[in-house]
């Protein structure tokens, strides 16, 4: 049993997603061709903002955004402890200096709490300037953005929203990837809109940051490609991936984020009382990039993992290091007890199948595996 089942989703839509495929080929047009636009055009629209900007990927759909606002060394980038490495990588790249922010235990995003803490604790060391906060949607659920927003209005800081698993979550309707001065996803094909290799793209209600944006994503490209005004990088999406993405976006829009919703709420029926199932606030709608239960210790989880293996179903464990204790940012020289509730997740999370595509009778024989191995330890 697949973890996210791309294959069944080019079934259903294999003609369709073909076709596009087709015509691109056909007109030869395969950088900056016409479905690259009117991709950028939909997903504006459907996010509700007036410019998205796509490039090579979710990884450099933030650092376009750090390199557009300056932020450089002897900046401080405010980031969630738990998350991908990329969120912090960026802020590196950049030559700022990343301050990791624990997690609450409930949502798995940043915690407004202590992220102030971490912001006042930096300003009272005064060796860096803070400059943002980078949240992320973890597993498809929006971060706290209306605690978020104060906070960063208080102490005149920007936010990048980084949605890379966000898109299609919501909070009271405001759509992800629409929190923010800018906001970021990716297109990774795990993604819950992912293409069939590399994508991303940027999202604002900027002007003069989309303008800025557009050029820094063609090597600093002015009125055309042979005028550069800025130094700027080669970060384009495909007109294929563009093609594609077209068809998965109705996809997703018309049921996709509809039936992950409604297998979260299978899941729920069947493993409520029996794991830590995830918790979606009042108001909040996630997309579900995961489907991530909590179990008592390393232990358990990783005895669920094998069993659940060897009974043909597939788990992954996001994330078996946080950030703080990734070997790439030693140099920081972090208090490992500054993060507790990061590191209690990085012991006792583990993710399940979910996608679009998974059937009742597989959530059934999921639930059943856990509850039967539960039962025996």
């Amino acid at each position: 049993m697949q973890f996210r089942d791309l294959q069944a989703q080019y079934q259903k839509y294999k003609a369709e997603i073909d076709s596009s495929i087709q015509n691109v080929l056909a007109e030869a047009n395969f950088i900056e061709g016409k479905e690259v636009k009117e991709l950028e055009e939909q997903l504006a629209d459907y996010v509700g903002v007036k410019h998205c900007i796509t490039c090579a990927n979710g990884t450099e759909a933030l650092s376009l955004v750090l390199m557009s606002w300056g932020v450089n060394f002897g900046d401080a980038v405010f980031v969630p402890d738990f998350t991908f490495f990329a969120t912090g990588e960026v802020v590196s790249f950049s030559g700022a200096t990343p301050v990791f922010v624990d997690v609450c235990h409930d949502t798995f995003n940043i915690d407004p709490l202590k992220l102030e803490k971490a912001i006042q604790k930096t300003l009272a060391e005064g060796k860096l300037t803070p400059k943002a906060i980078i949240p992320v949607d973890l597993f498809g659920l929006p971060a706290n953005y209306p605690e978020i927003e104060k906070i960063a209005k208080k102490y005149n800081l920007l936010i990048l929203e980084d949605g890379a698993q966000g898109f299609g979550g919501n909070i009271n309707g405001k759509r992800a990837c629409s929190f923010g001065t800018a906001a970021t996803t990716s297109f990774f094909p795990a993604k819950p809109l992912g293409c069939y290799g590399d994508g991303g793209a940027i999202f604002t209600d900027d002007d003069s940051l989309a303008e800025t944006l557009k050029s820094l994503k063609v090597h600093g490209r002015g009125k055309d490609k042979y005028d550069n005004v800025r130094i700027g990088v080669n970060s384009r999406l495909d007109t294929i991936q563009a093609a594609i993405l077209k068809v998965k976006l109705k996809a997703f829009i018309q049921h996709e984020l509809i039936d992950v919703n409604r297998i979260y709420d299978y899941y729920q029926q069947r493993l409520k009382g029996v794991v830590e199932t995830p918790i979606i606030p009042d108001g909040y709608y996630s997309s579900f990039a995961q489907y991530t239960i909590k179990l008592k210790n390393r232990e358990v989880r990783d005895g669920l993992q094998k069993y659940l293996k060897q009974n043909g179903i597939q788990t992954i464990v996001y994330y078996v290091k946080p950030m703080h204790k990734q070997m790439a940012f030693t140099n920081l020289q972090l208090d490992d007890d500054e993060f507790p509730v990061s590191n209690e997740l990085s012991e006792k999370a583990l993710s399940l199948p979910m996608h679009p595509y998974l059937k009742e009778i597989e959530i059934d024989k999921i639930c059943h595996s856990i509850r039967h191995y539960l039962s025996h330890v």
